[in-house]
């Protein structure tokens, strides 16, 4: 089930921002319209502009603005895929090939930028400060993180806690802007925004964890890119981090040298260590860590199908095998 479908008003919501999105896609450069609708099209599950939907329905909003709210973060997420595909040389994703890989660097480069000018220009006709200031820092944080995952490549000496902020940047700041400006335009509480925000970040962190495990467990076919995307690129994430800290001597050394060249090499013996110390538990259990605390935020929610949503929505984030 995908998450739009957990809720009919949610459902009527979603169908809603895909027609928004749609129509601010229009350019007058074939080009940009032609890889803006490739990428927005290919099949995502939408979950972070779900967010803002959930968020502000959460908090009794009842105007139609989350509805260019939800655009704007999904315009944001798509410009951040096109660029992170060029950086990664990324050649498969959702299960189709990337624009990079269809249409090249520079115009996937570039389409990234107008989908990010584009945002703006959404979000200013939004006409509130607090929201602005709240994406504008977000996606000043997001750079950040990409060029912290960017430093940390090829380096097996990263730890737990320098890896945890790195997806506090590029994952977890959108999932926390989303659920936050959703509270901001339905005017919440100051202690109902507050929560939102942290389920964001808390889910957001769990979304990438689980993401850290199915590079190992799962198939091409069910996350929709290569099997081991991050070995190959020399990412040092969670599992790989955990399997050094605890395996044997070997398993360490071989770990080290393939996060150091990169690549898929020793994939098959990697996955193995990465079971055989308990890495594939303990990421699981991390993830399961963050979305009970995410959980814990929604008590300052009225009790309403959205708030209940919000909660399947956490639960779905580590049973999920994409």
């Amino acid at each position: 089930m995908q998450p739009h479908q957990l809720n009919p008003q949610i459902a009527d919501d979603f169908e809603s921002v895909n027609r928004f999105i749609l129509d601010h896609l229009h350019s007058g450069v074939p080009l940009v319209e032609k890889i803006g609708h490739y990428i927005v099209e290919s099949g995502g599950k939408r979950i972070r502009p779900i967010l803002v939907l959930l968020a502000a329905r959460g908090c009794n909003y009842q105007g139609d603005q989350h509805i260019s709210l939800a655009a704007v973060i999904e315009f944001i997420h798509t410009a951040t895929l096109l660029h992170d595909d060029v950086v990664d040389t990324s050649d498969l994703r959702r299960g189709k090939a990337t624009a990079n890989a269809k249409w090249g660097n520079a115009p996937s480069v570039l389409v990234g930028d107008f989908l990010y000018s584009r945002a703006f220009q959404m979000m200013v006709e939004l006409n509130s400060m607090p929201i602005m200031a709240v994406i504008s820092n977000a996606t000043n944080v997001i750079a950040e993180g990409e060029v912290l995952q960017l430093l940390n490549c090829k380096n097996p000496d990263v730890d737990e806690a320098s890896y945890m902020k790195v997806i506090l940047g590029k994952t977890a700041m959108l999932f926390e802007a989303a659920t936050q400006t959703g509270a901001q335009i339905a005017g919440a509480s100051a202690e109902q925004e507050e929560a939102l925000r942290l389920y964001g970040r808390h889910l957001g962190i769990a979304f990438q964890l689980i993401d850290d495990v199915l590079d190992y467990q799962s198939s091409a076919e069910e996350m929709g890119k290569n099997v081991g995307d991050d070995l190959a690129e020399g990412k040092p994430t969670l599992p790989l981090i955990h399997a050094m800290k605890h395996g044997s001597d070997e398993q360490r050394k071989m770990i080290r040298q393939a996060i150091r060249k990169g690549g898929l090499e020793d994939l098959e013996p990697i996955r193995q260590a990465v079971i055989d110390t308990g890495a594939i538990d303990y990421t699981f259990e991390q993830a399961r860590n963050q979305v009970e605390s995410a959980l814990t935020q929604l008590e300052q929610l009225p009790d309403t199908p959205y708030r209940d949503v919000l909660r399947q929505l956490a639960e779905l984030a580590v049973d999920r095998r994409s």
